[in-house]
């Protein structure tokens, strides 16, 4: 049985696709993503030697330009969702959006799921993208495992996590643009600094709780077990989901009690 939304928040959910489909710089940021992940796919199918059972990934080098898409794709994602939860305040249409939708937690629930959703699509075809070169160009260098299969679905959900951390926080900053370069910044800067920081005060293992590590333990499904940086994938998975459960929880109480 296929699930059907509540029919109240049709009319929000309709607004949110619009907004998203009729925006210039997401239809750029998706065909950028995907010519990466060709690209990158293309590069590491035609390089990568044999498999190597003990080697890093864990899926073979072949797969290397996947990891590079599925890393690009996450990046991508948060800007996307800061983009989309942060865009309103920025261009000062959000009291007018909540002027034809009174009610916040519909508002907010759109806002969500369109953003989860398009990250989702937008994953799967990525994975898609990089898979196919790895089918023509990198048969025999690499093996569908249940690794593989582990790290797409790794995949898809750090890229939904993404875009809602990143909705989330361009909520509670209300400005896409200070959101993005938070989220970057946060992302390429601040966490890999805070993990050198830890391993020299001797307290590696605490950066197993950030979300970025969590988001690598998450993709990268059997590869570099004596990290001191990368919890095992389940725990992974579970923390960047309280990072995005947490973040997301902040952001609907802001919409909810502040001012516009």
């Amino acid at each position: 049985m296929i699930p059907r939304l509540p029919p109240d928040l049709l009319p929000n959910v309709d607004a949110e696709v619009r907004k998203t489909l009729t925006l210039p710089a997401t239809r750029v940021l998706g065909y950028s993503i995907l010519g990466i992940a060709l690209i990158a796919g293309i590069g590491s199918a035609s390089l990568a030697g044999p498999a190597d059972p003990k080697g890093e990934p864990a899926t073979g080098a072949a797969t290397i330009g996947l990891y590079v898409g599925l890393a690009v794709l996450v990046l991508a994602a948060a800007v996307f969702g800061a983009v989309a939860g942060g865009g309103e305040y920025q261009h000062h249409t959000m009291p007018v959006t909540a002027l034809f939708s009174a009610d916040r937690d519909r508002l907010a629930a759109a806002k969500f799921l369109v953003t989860g959703c398009f990250a989702l699509a937008t994953a799967f075809l990525v994975e898609l993208v990089a898979l196919v070169p790895l089918l023509g160009i990198g048969r025999g260098k690499f093996g569908f495992t249940a690794e593989l299969v582990a790290v797409l679905g790794g995949g898809l959900l750090a890229a939904v996590c993404w875009s809602l951390i990143g909705a989330s926080v361009g909520i509670l900053l209300r400005s896409s643009v200070t959101a993005v370069w938070l989220l970057l910044g946060g992302i390429i800067v601040a966490e890999p600094l805070l993990w050198l920081i830890a391993r020299g005060i001797g307290m590696a293992e605490s950066v197993t709780l950030l979300p970025v590590s969590a988001t690598i333990g998450t993709v990268a499904v059997g590869s570099y077990p004596d990290s001191d940086f990368l919890a095992p994938t389940p725990a992974a998975i579970v923390v960047l989901l309280l990072w995005t459960v947490g973040f997301g929880a902040a952001s609907w109480w802001s919409l909810r009690t502040r001012d516009l």
